[in-house]
Order: C-alpha cells, then sequence, then structure tokens
C-alpha cells in the first residue's frame, strides 16, 4: 500500500498527460515554454487571484516573497514553529530574525493569540522591526486569516500565505492562496497539487509585487535577459512539469471530491482515544494528510508498519527545536502546544484514489493496533 498512490494517479491521467509530454518534446522550448503561461493564467483563475507567477519550487516561492518584500537583517518575521524547516529557512537566507509562534491545538494551524503576544514583545524588546508574517495551511486547512489579515494590519505588517499543503482549501468559498498580501504553493509530487519533479509558484493581486516576482525569479532581468536591473535568482518552472500541472490541475476538482470523501469516513468510522483533525465552520480542507494525534503514537504506528499499513510524521521536530535556530534560545516550554504535537501526530495513507480495499486495510490495522473502529 502507498501512503500517498502517485502511480494510480498517472494511470488514470497517463493518455492526457503524455500527449502534454509529447506535445512539449515536439515543440522544443523546455524553458518558459508556452504552457508555462497558460498553467499561470489558468492557476490565477482557479485561485481567484490577478497574478500567479510560477518558480522552481516551494522553497523558492518563498524566498522570492523574502526578496521582493525586502526582508533583511534587522526584520522580525513571525511564522509558526510547528511546519517544516523551509518556513524559517528563508527568513534567515535573508538575513532577517524568524520568531516563531505556537500552535493552535485544534487545527495545529499558527495561533493568532500567541501571534499578537510576541509581535508585542518584539515591540516592547524594541531590537527587530517586525515585518511580516508567514502562515502555513497545514495539512490542507487553511490558517485562521479572518484573524490573522485583522493582527496583520493592526500592526502593518505584511502577510504571506504559505498553501503548498492547503491549495484547494477555502474559507467561506475562497480559496486558498488567495489570502495576505502574497501567497506561495509547491508542486512536489506529494502536495495535493504536484508534479513529477520541483515546482512552484506565487500568487498576488498586487501589479507591483507581480512584477518584481517575475524580474527577480529570471535573474532581476529588466526589459530583456541581458538588462539586469536588479539581483535576483535562477528559479523558472520547467515547461514538462508545467504541461504535466495543466492536467493534474484539471482534473484536481474531482480529486478534491474523493479526498474529502476519503476523510470523511475516516472521521466517521475512527474512533478512540486520540484527536481527529478538526475542520471550523466555513472551512474546507484539501485533505494534504489526514492527521491523529495519540500518546500511543510510536506503538500504533508500529503495529500499522508490521501489518503492511504506511503512515508519516509531519512534524516531529519543530523549528525551535532544530540546531540551525538554537542561537535563538527557545525552549519546549516556549511553545507548549506545538512540542506536544510534535510528539503526538501521524498521518495515516490519504490520497484521491485509495481503493476501497486500502481504506479498510487502513481500519483494520487501526484496529488491531489499539485505535477502536466504530
Amino acid at each position: 500500500m502507498q501512503f500517498i498512490d502517485l502511480a494510480a494517479q498517472y494511470k488514470h491521467l497517463k493518455q492526457r498527460i503524455d500527449q502534454r509530454i509529447q506535445t512539449v518534446l515536439d515543440h522544443g522550448n523546455y524553458i518558459m515554454g508556452p504552457e508555462v503561461e497558460e498553467l499561470e493564467i489558468k492557476l490565477a483563475e482557479y485561485v481567484g487571484v490577478k497574478h500567479c507567477i510560477s518558480c522552481a519550487n516551494g522553497t523558492d516561492a518563498l524566498q522570492l516573497a523574502m526578496m521582493v518584500l525586502d526582508i533583511k537583517p534587522g526584520d522580525a518575521v513571525f511564522c509558526p514553529t510547528f511546519t517544516f524547516f523551509a518556513t524559517a529557512e528563508v527568513v534567515a537566507y535573508a538575513g532577517a530574525t524568524p520568531v516563531f509562534v505556537d500552535s493552535d491545538e485544534r487545527t495545529f494551524n499558527i495561533c493568532p493569540k500567541d501571534l499578537e503576544r510576541r509581535i508585542q514583545q518584539v515591540i516592547a524588546e524594541g531590537k527587530l522591526t517586525p515585518r511580516a508574517i508567514i502562515a502555513v495551511d497545514l495539512f490542507g486547512l487553511p490558517a485562521n486569516y479572518l484573524e490573522l489579515e485583522k493582527i496583520a494590519a493592526k500592526y502593518n505588517l505584511k502577510l504571506i500565505e504559505d498553501a503548498a499543503q492547503g491549495f484547494g482549501g477555502e474559507i467561506n468559498g475562497k480559496r486558498a492562496g488567495s489570502f495576505g498580501d502574497m501567497a506561495t504553493t509547491s508542486f512536489f509530487p506529494a502536495k495535493p497539487l504536484g508534479c513529477y519533479g520541483d515546482g512552484g509558484a506565487v500568487f498576488t493581486n498586487s501589479d507591483e509585487y507581480a512584477a518584481l516576482f517575475r524580474s527577480y525569479r529570471v535573474h532581476g532581468k529588466g526589459k530583456d535577459k541581458y538588462d539586469n536591473v536588479r539581483i535576483g535568482v535562477n528559479s523558472r518552472l520547467d515547461t514538462l512539469q508545467a504541461a504535466i500541472l495543466l492536467e493534474k490541475l484539471a482534473e484536481f476538482p474531482q480529486e478534491l471530491v474523493n479526498r474529502n470523501r476519503l476523510a470523511a469516513l475516516y472521521s466517521t468510522q475512527l474512533t478512540g482515544n486520540y484527536l481527529k483533525p478538526h475542520i471550523p465552520q466555513g472551512y474546507t480542507s484539501s485533505w494534504a494528510q489526514y492527521t491523529l494525534v495519540s500518546d500511543n503514537r510510536d506503538a500504533i504506528m508500529a503495529s500499522c508498519k508490521e501489518q503492511g499499513v504506511p503512515t508519516m510524521i509531519y512534524y516531529g521536530t519543530c523549528m525551535h527545536q532544530q540546531t540551525a535556530f538554537s542561537a535563538l534560545g527557545y525552549t519546549d516550554a516556549d511553545f507548549p502546544t506545538a512540542s506536544k504535537l510534535a510528539k503526538q501526530v501521524f498521518s495515516i495513507p490519504m490520497h484521491p484514489y485509495m481503493a476501497e480495499a486500502s481504506f479498510v486495510s487502513v481500519l483494520e490495522a487501526l484496529a488491531k493496533s489499539g485505535v477502536e473502529i466504530q
């Protein structure tokens, strides 16, 4: 059994994807070919924003956001501690200081109350200049942008949405990727919308930001590739990956239906001494992962492995626990919720092509591991 069955997805889309790839091979425009612009247009339409600018990967998308906002040494950028390393890495790479924030215990996303407390703390200390917030849409669920946008406005901070896991999720009908001043996503193969390699994109309604993104992603380009008006990077999405994503995007709405159907089955048929995912009213998850919380995590995962059912941990090490950020001087006591989640969370197989037999196998494996089945 596959944790995420990309082979099953390819089998379903094979004819369409193969034709897209062949078209690229025929025209030979492998870098910034016509499929890249077509994808950017369709992604912007899907998300509901004015501009989509593709790039080489999700980390680059975040780094480009730092560049566009001119994040620099002496700046403070607030981000969750319970996330993947890239979220904080790009802040440090820009020379700024990541200020970590605890998690909401039910959604696992960045906690607005703790965020405001830490903003006020940074202001009171007077050593750093608060500049931006990076909110991560964890496990498919958009963060609490209703509150985050208020906080960003109150303290004059830019808000960046990391929608890599949340792509396809919604709040009151507004789609992930459309919140804040700008948003980023990753097309890493395991993401809800993924390609067959690395890829990423940024979204914004700002013409000014969009122009800067397009310049920075190609060596700070001006009017042509030999006119460099700023220092940029080389971060372009390959045409082949864009071609693949075009067919995956066309199928994506139905895949979301399948993901939500599977999540509903899990939520109704799994009971036991653990927490299931919580989806607030008005929110829709894209179910990048279906994540459970249990004090007995290690024993459950070991039992599932013996029965051939894969499980994963996202994330076992918080940002404040990373060696690279040890100089910031944080302890687990500073982030009680996130530190506890890192020891308790585990995810079970979730993808839109799961067969009924596989679903039953997951339920049986969890039942044998001590998790009750309704």
